[in-house]
């Protein structure tokens, strides 16, 4: 399974990530297919770089986010909000009981 996750590099300390699609089975920094983004969680704001249309291709044909890249990808609009779906859909069926 392909997953899009983060690669670290930066030095010791000082972490930068890039956004890549990489085999599920592959080491975190080991081969990766493409690279698609860069993270930076140390600047004021927060650096984010994401090719939104190479994203967009590699959640089309099924590769998984990590729990942080979807976090990431979501903050950019790449993937819907689906909190405020589930709180709709949850009063719905609490008004309804």
């Amino acid at each position: 399974m392909i997953k899009l996750r983060l690669r670290r590099m930066g030095a010791k300390k000082r972490p930068s990530y890039r956004i890549v699609a990489a085999d599920s089975r592959s080491k975190r920094d080991g081969r990766i297919i493409e690279q698609i983004g860069f993270y930076d969680p140390l600047t004021d704001p927060v650096t984010l770089k994401v090719n939104e249309e190479r994203a967009a291709y590699w959640l089309s044909v099924g590769a998984q986010p990590t729990e942080t890249v979807h976090i990431l990808l979501r903050n950019i609009g790449l993937i819907p909000d689906d909190r405020a779906e589930r709180a709709a859909k949850h009063a719905k069926t609490a008004a309804a009981s």
